[in-house]
């Protein structure tokens, strides 16, 4: 998987072609020949993206008919980046974009480049989480587009109940009961691995970060300062890999599992082949598709910590809507009401209709339709309880290039845990010295 994020492995951009951003769009002033404000929106060329900013749009300009609203697309990925960085060093940004929250926001200098959002009345209703996902000390720069998702354990409720499982809250129950499925189970895999994917070999790594945060709240910043004491080699991170190595080494996987895809892991989970999968819950969309009579079937659970006061949930914190600094006068005044819009009631209800739901949302002002899977009101709970935190992705640039690869040696017990980990800080110290991170 590419360094920049797991995120773009399953929710990429498809687009290769980027339309041209006239200049004049971002200009001050925004008078049109019909006496409306004339604003642009950018958003990724991928056909979901696309058309739920149709839909926002059309939505908007039907509440607001003094204003129109353009809509550019460009693609996603790296290229998406690079054409980010480029249009705001030369002020010719859209007015109003759609992009990443967390460490690849940074990257674009939000200080210098974005405007100031944190007085806007829907800034109060955002989760502590997200809102540092799109801060700095000096401001607040981005409004939450979609829902949240979780990286835990999708787990088959119909299987805990046939043998009076309850949900683990340490490593050691984890253990426990997959050992229990095991041997009472007649045959159903205690814990899918997908390797066949490499991508999915990850999640006990990152979806474990939740509880390292906990155990220390500085890490992720300790971590992108080359800190020796925040290092894979150590407690608390050390337990992402000495987990992937321990469910290996006591025969706990799926004998397939080295070729097993995530949509075939998916299909066992769903049909009760296989009890428990560490896994992204926005995969749920595929049980969705092709066994949507088997959703409410599937719950999810936080990676347990060693200790149950630790164990939180790692989440995936949605993309963001921004207003470029360029934008100014009757165009910023229109930018920001159409901010405001995709966090109001009618906003709302476009991200409803339109996103793939697979987490809470990170603001108040949004409420879950009442058909989304079960495993949403799951994770929801964590966040009523305060167990929640980001995936490191969010908070610090450096991920290694090389960690997929890593797992699936330490996964397949041709690697140790503690080699694995020592592996993967010298990747991740190669990634940083790219980026030339002081430090280094």
């Amino acid at each position: 998987m590419k360094s920049s994020s797991t995120r773009r492995v399953l929710l990429a951009s498809a687009g290769i072609v980027a339309l041209a951003v006239p200049l004049a769009a971002c200009s001050g002033g925004g008078g049109s020949s019909d006496g409306k404000v004339e604003i642009s929106y950018l958003t990724q060329s991928d056909d979901a993206n696309t058309n739920q900013a149709k839909a926002l749009i059309a939505a908007f300009e039907k509440a607001n008919p003094d204003i129109t609203v353009k809509l550019e697309t460009q693609p996603g990925g790296t290229e998406g980046d690079n054409l980010m960085k480029t249009k705001l060093s030369t002020d010719s940004m859209n007015d109003v974009f759609h992009y990443n929250s967390g460490s690849l926001l940074q990257a674009l200098n939000p200080d210098q480049t974005l405007v100031n959002l944190s007085d806007q009345d829907w800034a109060s209703d955002l989760t502590d989480d997200f809102k540092a996902v799109v801060s700095t000390d000096n401001g607040l720069y981005g409004a939450p587009w979609g829902t949240s998702f979780a990286g835990a354990v999708l787990y088959n409720k119909k299987v805990y109940e046939q043998l009076g499982l309850e949900v683990p809250t340490t490593w050691d129950e984890f253990i426990s009961n997959s050992e229990k499925i095991k041997a009472d189970g007649g045959g159903i895999a205690p814990i899918l691995q997908s390797f066949g994917d490499t991508w999915t070999s990850q999640l006990f790594v990152l979806g474990d970060f939740a509880n390292v945060s906990a155990v220390n709240p500085d890490w992720a910043e300790e971590y992108t300062a080359n800190d020796p004491k925040a290092k894979y080699v150590e407690e608390p991170a050390l337990a992402g890999f000495t987990h992937g190595a321990e469910v290996f080494e006591k025969g706990l996987l799926n004998e397939d599992f080295p070729s097993m895809t995530n949509a075939q892991a998916m299909a066992a989970l769903a049909t009760g082949a296989g009890a428990q999968y560490p896994m992204l819950s926005a995969t749920i969309s595929a049980v969705q598709q092709d066994y949507p009579d088997n959703v409410n079937d599937i719950g999810v659970f936080a990676l347990p910590a060693a200790d149950a006061a630790d164990t939180s949930i790692t989440m995936w914190q949605p993309n963001a809507i921004y207003i470029a600094k360029s934008t100014e006068g009757d165009k910023l005044d229109a930018a920001k009401k159409f901010v405001a819009f995709a966090n109001s009631d009618e906003g709302c209800q476009v991200q409803n209709e339109g996103g793939s739901i697979a987490g809470p949302y990170v603001t108040s002002a949004c409420t879950l339709p009442d058909d989304v899977p079960d495993l949403v009101n799951d994770i929801q709970a964590y966040f009523d309880s305060g167990k929640t935190g980001s995936a490191l992705e969010f908070l610090s640039p450096i991920k290694g290039p090389n960690l997929e690869n890593i797992t699936v040696a330490v996964g397949s017990g041709i690697t140790s845990a503690e080699d694995g980990a020592a592996q993967y800080d010298e990747d991740v110290k190669k990634q940083a010295q790219q980026l030339g991170l002081e430090g280094w």
